[in-house]
């Protein structure tokens, strides 16, 4: 009886980590199409307003939570926000170039990049079908870029530069470890991309106008649920289990990028993002064994 109860109760929380997935990657994908939508927005501005929104929502959520909020390794969170605001304002800046399913597709290869930089940072091992899966990922953005005339050459070059610094952030975050709460965290990198965000768009700054006010007021909310929603999920079930449901955010991308910005997507550009989130995916699985 106490097993069945236990299987009874991992599967109730299964399914709700499933939700919070879910709603997590939805609303990073508004989020995403949100800052394509915004192609007329400098993107330091746009840097700015994510940022400054979630800053908000962040510091609320620690004092109503009570939470320290300077936390314990603050060199290292700094350290975590610098770069990954040097990520973020790339990757920004690739969506000006790439269709919006495709840049967030080859963001996603960061962990590779992540992996790599663990072997000499952390002195972690790699399993040798874990690098068979990294070169299926490259050969898909290989394909992408060999295949596909959507593909703008300045476009993969600021997505692939972007995965490289979100593979450090990883690696930062796990020198961070549990030390500090994940708010805590989060809210050092809004702090310092709003400084710097709104410090470097102000000789760029351009008036928003009608609608584009309310897609940058939402872009806090969307990144903030995103990243709220992903780690509730994470907490109630197995990495393994959950991880590969991240990249259900590229299917909605996609999708709401055909339907709203008539995105062309031509069977290279499907073979390419199947090659390289078939194998993360897989990597994903094989590390948590």
């Amino acid at each position: 009886m106490s097993i069945f109860k236990l299987t009874k109760h991992s599967g109730v929380e299964f399914k709700k980590a499933v939700l919070f997935m879910i709603v997590s990657t939805f609303s990073f994908a508004l989020m995403n199409v949100s800052v394509k939508y915004l192609e007329r927005i400098p993107t330091f501005q746009i840097v700015f307003f994510r940022c400054l929104g979630s800053f908000i929502l962040a510091t609320t959520y620690i004092s109503i939570k009570r939470i320290p909020l300077l936390g314990n390794k603050r060199r290292l969170m700094l350290l975590r926000a610098i770069i990954g605001l040097t990520a973020m304002t790339l990757y920004f800046l690739s969506l000006k170039h790439l269709p919006v399913g495709t840049a967030v597709s080859l963001r996603y290869i960061a962990p590779i990049f992540a992996a790599i930089f663990a072997i000499f940072i952390l002195r972690e091992k790699i399993k040798i079908i874990q690098w068979l899966f990294f070169i299926v990922a490259f050969a898909g953005v290989l394909v992408l870029k060999g295949f596909d005339g959507n593909i703008n050459t300045t476009g993969l070059t600021l997505i692939l530069i972007a995965s490289v610094f979100s593979g450090m952030v990883y690696v930062v975050l796990r020198k961070i470890g549990k030390s500090d709460h994940p708010a805590v965290v989060v809210n050092y990198f809004m702090f310092v991309g709003t400084i710097i965000g709104g410090v470097l768009s102000i000789s760029v700054w351009l008036q928003p106008k009608g609608i584009e006010w309310l897609f940058l007021s939402l872009l806090g909310v969307f990144g903030f649920m995103g990243q709220i929603y992903m780690t509730r999920a994470f907490q109630i079930a197995q990495t393994n289990l959950v991880a590969p449901l991240k990249y259900v955010e590229v299917i909605f991308t996609m999708s709401i990028g055909v339907i709203w910005f008539n995105e062309i997507y031509t069977f290279y550009s499907f073979l390419g993002l199947i090659m390289i989130i078939a194998a993360l995916v897989l990597n994903t699985m094989v590390k948590k064994d």
